[in-house]
């Protein structure tokens, strides 16, 4: 289940705490975060290819493509076996900044996003179904957890794709990991 956490930044301490959709999409979008729900148009079965997948979200992924102008998209899969996982983790677990949006769709699996804004830390664990959308010069840390299991479909914008700008404040260490959230 999709699940938003609104921190204070200063102690911590949870703010609120909301498992609806239309009410997770409706608090994100106040800071500038898109929060959707993709239904595939066609079933994927089994272990679909690359191709398969995106050919089943070729709709949303076209709108947002025209929307954003975005240039690229691929899949990224990570599982538990994955041998560069502890790295990856370690690379995204720093509050950073994008000068491109940071545009994930779950095609399966879950992971935990969160966004620094203001006095706020906005902890999102999106799942299989759920895209977000985390505009360019937001401050954010992304988290797959010790054993992670998730697939996204990224769409960027510029041909270097995923960059980021670490902000150097290790405000990410004061929040729950994505097995404690």
């Amino acid at each position: 289940m999709s699940q938003l956490k609104v921190f204070s930044s200063h102690d911590g301490q949870v703010i609120r705490s909301l498992s609806d959709h239309a009410q997770i999409s409706s608090t994100l979008n106040q800071i500038g975060v898109r929060f959707e729900r993709w239904q595939a148009a066609q079933a994927l079965t089994g272990h679909p290819s690359q191709d398969e997948e995106l050919a089943a979200y070729q709709a949303p992924i076209e709108r947002l493509m025209e929307e954003y102008g975005f240039q690229s998209v691929d899949v990224i899969a990570l599982g538990p076996e994955h041998p560069e996982r502890e790295a990856l983790r370690k690379k995204f677990l720093d509050e950073h900044t994008h000068s491109d949006f940071e545009v994930r769709f779950f095609v399966d699996g879950k992971g935990l996003f969160y966004i620094h804004a203001d006095d706020k830390v906005y902890g999102v664990m999106c799942e299989k179904g759920d895209l977000i959308s985390v505009p360019a010069g937001a401050k954010h840390w992304f988290d797959m957890g010790a054993a992670p299991n998730f697939k996204c479909i990224r769409l960027f914008t510029t041909p270097e794709g995923w960059q980021a700008n670490y902000t150097g404040d290790a405000i990410a260490k004061s929040f729950p990991t994505f097995e404690k959230f």
